[in-house]
């Protein structure tokens, strides 16, 4: 068995997630390094009937790797190995505690890029097992696009390969993509390989600003519409730009923006993709738009970007913070950023919205103090009740953790049955990653509260 560190120290670090909301102290933490080591874990949690929690860099917003009384947990950041690099298979393969950007930095030197791109620097096991996405999932898709491949460790201590490292199969169940998007409650991911995509030699990104949220929407869908090669396409609106400005320094237009990527095969085709996404925004009455085209000038624009988060914090001060990710139809978008500017301007929240709108991920951001609580989960679940009214999606990209387990049988009807069969065939025992996803007790006939 590993050394189980059980310093309070070392505990305390583990009982808070990225948005603040609050767990227990775990009975302790392991460091595993290979499978092997997992297996030992596994064996040992089964005969001790101690659950577990498999983490990585700890980005999660909805709670899954909080612990709530007696778990170990599973740190994997010294399992963080790229094993193999394989240029001329566009593939890479990995332990699950290699980041996205130090996965990236040996990529590059292949003219290869890993394209699912979170904002935050996630591990890969943490990404897979929460379907990560991100700003790139327009073109390229989230996690279940770009795992081909993974190796997992089950509750009953076997270690078992699922999928090939081949672009397509028709052989058997998925049970690959059945444990992408599980948080670890099926099983734990010990292993990857993950697409690579070339570097184009042509990218340009655009800022554009608008006088309303509805213009930069329909802006958005009408550019989809067109078939024009936008591999990021992010919608931000006017109280977000103006806490970026204030963060980064910068003097943009405190009005709602789109911040674009378009990829190209040459110079001509960019400059012709840039001339038809500049007629589209005229004809929805665009302010301003401005273009990225050198490394250091994209590099700066997608930073601003990427520091939403932060400049909301910055200019929050003193604040904890809830982050919403519903998914709705594009034809739902605008009505979805709509509905929660006005939800917050009725609880009195100060929000902010963004969201990857080429996927129809709207995110809202709300600062809220302790006496602001009630109204923040309000306006949460609120917000995703919109969603869910409108054919969409309780959480888009960041999962459903302890956070959005009530809205399961809402979502999914009697497929959370299925769910909780399929929880229950896998680990019999509960063990793995307990009340995360859906509340299952073994012997149950039933999901907790269904």
């Amino acid at each position: 068995m590993l050394e189980i560190d059980t310093r309070p120290v070392v505990l305390d670090q583990f009982t808070v997630d990225e948005t603040g909301r609050a767990g227990r102290r775990p009975r302790g933490v392991v460091y595993p390094v290979t499978a092997e080591d997992v297996v030992t874990v596994v064996d040992w949690a089964r005969e001790h009937r101690t659950p577990l929690i498999a983490r990585g860099a700890g980005t999660s917003l909805e709670g899954h790797l909080l612990a709530r009384g007696d778990e170990l947990i599973l740190d994997f950041t010294q399992a963080d190995k790229i094993l193999d690099i394989s240029p001329g298979d566009f593939t890479a393969t990995v332990q699950p505690g290699v980041s996205r950007t130090r996965l990236n930095a040996a990529a590059a030197e292949f003219g290869l890029q890993f394209t699912v791109d979170p904002g935050a620097d996630a591990s890969l096991g943490g990404m897979a097992a929460t379907n990560a996405s991100g700003t790139t999932t327009v073109r390229y898709g989230g996690m279940r696009a770009n795992v081909l491949a993974l190796q997992a460790v089950f509750a009953d201590g076997t270690v078992t390969r699922i999928g090939r490292a081949v672009r397509k199969s028709s052989s058997g169940y998925d049970l690959k993509d059945l444990l992408i998007g599980s948080a670890g409650t099926l099983g734990i991911i010990t292993e990857l390989t993950v697409k690579l995509h070339p570097i184009p030699e042509w990218i340009h990104s655009l800022r554009i600003s608008f006088p309303t949220v509805a213009d930069a929407v329909d802006t958005a869908v009408e550019m989809l519409g067109a078939a024009l090669p936008v591999s990021r396409l992010e919608l931000v609106d006017a109280p977000s730009m103006a806490a970026i400005n204030m963060f980064r320094g910068t003097a943009y237009a405190e009005t709602p923006a789109l911040f674009i990527d378009i990829e190209s095969g040459s110079s001509a085709a960019v400059a012709a993709n840039e001339q038809e996404i500049g007629r589209i925004a005229a004809a929805h009455d665009a302010i301003e738009v401005a273009t990225a085209r050198t490394h250091g000038d994209r590099h700066a624009l997608w930073e601003d970007r990427h520091n939403l988060y932060f400049a909301v914090k910055a200019s929050n001060p003193g604040c904890r913070f809830m982050i919403t990710d519903t998914a709705v139809p594009y034809s739902r978008i605008a009505g979805a950023v709509e509905t929660a500017t006005r939800l917050g301007a009725e609880l009195g929240l100060n929000i902010t919205v963004a969201g990857h709108i080429g996927d129809g991920n709207v995110h809202t951001i709300v600062p809220y103090t302790e006496a602001e609580y009630e109204a923040a989960q309000r306006f949460s679940d609120l917000v995703v009740r919109h969603a869910l009214e409108v054919g969409g999606t309780a959480t888009g990209e960041h999962g459903i953790g302890l956070a959005k387990k009530k809205y399961l049988r809402e979502e999914h009807g009697a497929a959370v049955d299925l769910m909780a069969a399929v929880k229950r065939a896998l680990d019999p025992l509960g063990l793995l990653n307990p009340g995360k996803v859906l509340d299952v007790n073994p012997g149950n006939p039933l999901p907790s509260g269904s």
